[in-house]
């Protein structure tokens, strides 16, 4: 048991510990909920031109020599603070760089978001995600990333469009889930709906109406069907890990 002083007061060291984690959660908190209540309250404007494709467009062009580091800074931003589009500028991607050094960027881009968030939330731990989200629904989710099915739950949330994913680097970042799979995962997750925004991006360019309304309805039905069978695709998941598992035991 550790020692207090009279009258049950804490420690030094415990107040001092206790200052840091707050301190950590004001820094987390700033981030997840100060940064995008700012950009919402006080520069909503920038949030209607960003959504915009032609202002984006129009960004990128006036700046045309740093336009893929504005990229990059884009694809960044729109992981670590949630409330910045990333979609527009994925299709405005396409439009100016084309689909494979679009699809580069983009990649490397979805990396650098994903290794900031998740060590971000690593350093400064669960006591700052508890402040954020309760204690009883940060460990629940906590418990999710530490559970068999993680890696599944993990794919499925970035490969499937419109999926709860925000706060899902966070999470991981103070679960027990290693970086370098969570890493993989969600990059590889995302990828599909990155080529078909930058593949628009690149059929608006050259005027391919019929293509990109081809994307537009793959895109839709793919998602809807994802929708309606995700049950059977989390069983089919779920026989796969079982066989892999039960091929890992065997081999041991």
């Amino acid at each position: 048991m550790r020692r207090r002083t009279k009258n049950n007061k804490k420690t030094p060291a415990e107040r001092a510990r206790d200052l840091f984690s707050l301190l950590k959660a004001l820094i987390l908190i700033g981030i997840l909920c100060g940064i995008p209540a700012y950009i919402l309250l006080c520069h909503r404007e920038v949030l209607s031109n960003l959504n915009s494709l032609h202002d984006v467009l129009t960004l990128f062009r006036s700046h045309s020599e740093q336009s893929a580091v504005l990229y990059l800074g884009a694809q960044i931003l729109q992981i670590v603070i949630s409330v910045l589009p990333g979609q527009v500028f994925q299709i405005a991607a396409g439009y100016i760089f084309g689909f494979l050094p679009g699809l580069l960027l983009s990649l490397i881009g979805a990396a650098a978001g994903t290794t900031v968030t998740y060590f971000l939330a690593y350093i400064l731990g669960k006591d700052a995600m508890f402040l954020i989200l309760g204690k009883e629904k940060s460990e629940k989710l906590v418990n999710v990333l530490n559970g068999e099915k993680a890696y599944l739950i993990v794919f499925l949330l970035y490969l499937i469009p419109g999926m709860p994913k925000d706060l899902c680097c966070y999470v991981a970042g103070v679960s027990d889930m290693k970086f370098r799979p969570f890493l993989i995962l969600s990059v590889v997750g995302r990828t599909p709906a990155m080529c078909m925004s930058l593949l628009y991006g690149v059929m608006y360019l050259h005027h391919y109406h019929l293509g990109m309304g081809i994307i537009a309805g793959t895109a839709g039905v793919l998602l809807l069907l994802l929708l309606l069978f995700r049950k059977k695709l989390m069983a089919l998941f779920d026989r796969f890990y079982r066989r892999i598992t039960a091929e890992k035991q065997a081999a041991e």
